[in-house]
């Protein structure tokens, strides 16, 4: 009787010409080169060119942000693409890339500002072709700080407020909605004692954020505002912050610190009334299309702004309160009452309207979640272990990092069909990238070829024609 079980048996051996791995690589080469990020990383790196110099620092650069976006988590995981020249061109070895790190950090300000400003470039140019992710008018920026540990001495690693050791770096993404993914936009590595809620922090990324925008994005309407919703937690909601952000123009919706607040007398004085059904966001079910939204049993929310003193808060700025019955096994906080879950968050948003009720500015809000797996992705994609030991080569290392997601992102925005733009790095990775290929050489022209057979090949080839048909700046 046969075995269904069994699994082929092979025989490995090490040959065959002009084979290939990680074939769809050159989708990612392809979007650097039409989006302009490899004309413009190249004249503004051009000074820490050496004379005579085989390799352009430019091109170490991308070298290593593709490598990351393949799933590299070192340096010296650039001999992947070294070792495919057909794919990759001409790879600097592992000494050149670290001296060129090296080199580059002695001037990290500079050549942070150059590679941000290539990125700014790229990206514009992206959104003129796939379209600026804009959700109910506004491009939505998220903030958030997380933790990465360090496994041996380095430069500013500190103990961290979890009682680890490493960094604390502050992160902000463009929000794609819940058709899409998101793009890193700024990064603030901070050693890991640095404070949760330090506005100065966080007026130094949101600037920084901003900067990355087009132009026209980010210039404020004759009313001074401009159409960008920034979102954060509640270790965005300090005073000083609140107030760069309005007055740069912006709508802010940040987590709200309710022990600032009297929220015990508040709620004594919110009549029943006062309190309206949440909404919850699900997937479609069968004969549904989209995003369905749908009040949630168990949780309401109010505003609670003319109960409290908000005068040391903009103008404007409102307090929203959620009240719900804990999840099982939470434990309530001095904050709570009645057995129910209180939180709230501070937005400067005057809609009006059934369209905006509360309960659609507090879902609003809670979608700041998302940026959650943000960086979790951004974790599978370089900035989980910082490789150097000086600060400023790991700095220029998340400004790679960051480079390396961008790719990624524009790559599915750009190529991909609608089911696999949403594909985060891992599955990208595993169903896109990795692919093996045979480049064959007929009439002085090099072909990629890759296996019909394999499942995603058409959406392979078909990304790669969508590239090849934008115009090279």
């Amino acid at each position: 009787m046969k075995d269904k079980h069994r699994r082929p048996w092979l025989s490995v051996i090490a040959g065959g010409e002009s084979l290939v791995s990680h074939a769809g690589g050159a989708l990612l080469v392809e979007t650097a080169r039409r989006s302009g990020l490899i004309k413009e990383l190249s004249r503004l790196l051009g000074p820490w060119r050496r004379p005579l110099a085989i390799h352009d620092p430019a091109k170490i650069v991308l070298d290593l942000a593709i490598a990351v976006a393949l799933g590299g988590d070192a340096a010296c995981d650039v001999a992947v693409l070294r070792a495919q020249p057909g794919v990759f061109g001409l790879v600097a070895s592992d000494p050149t890339v670290s001296r060129l790190i090296a080199r580059l950090a002695e001037d990290a300000d500079t050549v942070l500002g150059a590679i941000n400003t290539a990125r700014a470039q790229a990206r514009e140019r992206v959104w003129s072709w796939a379209g600026a992710p804009i959700q109910d008018g506004n491009v939505v920026i998220d903030l958030d700080a997380t933790l990465l540990d360090a496994h041996s001495e380095k430069e500013q690693a500190t103990r961290t407020w979890k009682k680890g050791f490493g960094f604390h770096p502050l992160l902000s993404f463009v929000d794609h909605g819940s058709g899409g993914a998101g793009e890193p936009v700024a990064e603030l590595l901070r050693p890991g004692r640095a404070g949760s809620n330090t506005a100065v922090d966080h007026v130094a990324v949101v600037d920084a954020a901003l900067a990355q925008l087009p132009r026209p994005l980010r210039t404020p309407d004759p009313a001074g505002r401009v159409a960008v919703l920034v979102r954060t937690d509640a270790a965005g909601a300090t005073k000083e912050f609140a107030a760069h952000l309005a007055t740069l123009g912006v709508t802010f919706s940040v987590g709200a610190s309710l022990g600032h607040f009297d929220i015990h007398t508040a709620l004594q004085l919110l009549p029943a009334t006062a309190w309206t059904p949440a909404y919850q966001a699900r997937k479609p079910r069968a004969a549904e299309h989209g995003v369905q939204i749908e009040t949630r049993d168990g949780a309401w929310v109010a505003e609670a702004t003319g109960l409290v003193n908000m005068a040391a808060w903009p103008a404007e700025t409102r307090l929203i309160l959620r009240k719900e019955h804990p999840h099982p096994g939470a434990q309530l906080r001095i904050t709570d009452a009645d057995g129910l879950r209180i939180t709230g968050f501070l937005t400067n948003s005057n809609f009006a309207g059934p369209a905006h009720h509360l309960a659609d500015l507090e879902l609003r809000h809670r979608r700041h979640a998302r940026v959650e797996d943000r960086i979790r992705n951004g974790k599978d994609t370089g900035i989980r272990n910082l490789p150097f030991h000086d600060m400023a080569q790991n700095r220029i290392w998340l400004a790679i990092a960051a480079l390396a997601a961008d790719l990624l992102a524009w790559t599915a925005r750009l190529a991909l069909p609608t089911t696999a733009a949403t594909y985060e790095p891992k599955r990208l990775r595993l169903r896109i990238l990795a692919v093996a290929g045979r480049i064959v050489r007929t009439a002085r022209q090099r072909t990629l070829k890759i296996d019909p057979a394999w499942p995603w090949a058409d959406m392979i080839t078909t990304a790669h024609a969508r590239l090849t048909a934008l115009p090279v700046p």
